[in-house]
């Protein structure tokens, strides 16, 4: 009887034979799609035109960077969103309305606000700068001048003349002559300071309620039980019987002019 032989010999030596037979050009590798290749590169540039662009590029990523914090610190949504969230806390509420949606009305409101600041803006300074009417400096000029305006008139005197006095310049004679790295920290000062009188004036309310709750419980002998839960629905039936939402919104709004 024939001995029979072990597969794992037979595979072996028919591996070995086939790398014998095949040619090697076979076993090449031959690539049938382009890889992508990226090169990053600094060059010497003989024209002053080219290195422009180059700091104008930059300075426009600049300024990209910076858009949330101009519109948070140069429009209303300083004031919108501390006052929404003073609101919050005042009702107990907790993390009702969730931050999204506070955050989210605070932005839609500020864009309604502003809405004719953006637009004045629009036709003085982007309209004719697309058109090449006016230069680069002049729109960045004609752009700001509505801004300001808007800034000074929510700007107190005090933190105008608190920021004068400390950047140590002389004593200006009109609004033109207030620096805009003065008029900005001047008016996030003004606006902190509405934003925290208009909370404290809505909070009175609830904590009124909070107190005759509390001294109710005292006086009934129930000092273990938590004040909050009682009186959170006597301040959202408050709240929703005073139609809160359109004073505090219709406020906010009107108190921008």
């Amino acid at each position: 009887m024939a001995k029979t032989l072990n597969p794992f010999i037979v595979i072996s030596l028919l591996f070995i034979a086939s790398m014998i037979l095949v040619p090697d050009t076979c076993w090449a590798i031959n690539p049938t799609t382009a890889t992508p290749y990226l090169s990053i590169g600094i060059d010497k540039s003989n024209s002053p035109g080219d290195v422009a662009v180059v700091i104008q590029i930059f300075a426009l990523l600049t300024v990209l960077s910076l858009a949330p914090a101009i519109l948070v610190m140069l429009t209303s949504f300083t004031r919108i969103a501390i006052v929404l969230s003073l609101l919050r806390q005042a009702m107990g509420t907790h993390q009702m309305p969730p931050n999204q949606i506070i955050l989210g009305l605070a932005l839609f409101l500020t864009f309604f606000i502003m809405t004719p600041v953006w637009e004045t803006v629009n036709e003085q300074a982007l309209q004719p700068y697309l058109k090449k009417e006016i230069t680069q400096e002049q729109a960045l000029k004609k752009a700001f001048e509505p801004i300001r305006s808007f800034m000074f008139k929510q700007t107190r005197e005090k933190d105008l003349a608190l920021l004068v006095d400390i950047a140590h310049i002389d004593r200006p004679k009109n609004t033109d002559d207030i620096p805009t790295t003065v008029l900005i920290p001047s008016f996030i000062i003004s606006e902190l300071k509405t934003a925290f009188q208009i909370g404290f004036l809505i909070y009175v309310p609830f904590l009124i309620i909070d107190m005759v709750v509390a001294s109710i419980l005292l006086s009934m002998g129930m000092m273990m039980l938590p004040p909050i839960m009682i009186s959170l629905p006597f301040k959202l039936m408050l709240f929703v019987l005073a139609d809160g939402w359109y004073l505090i919104v219709g406020s906010l709004v009107k108190g921008f002019g």
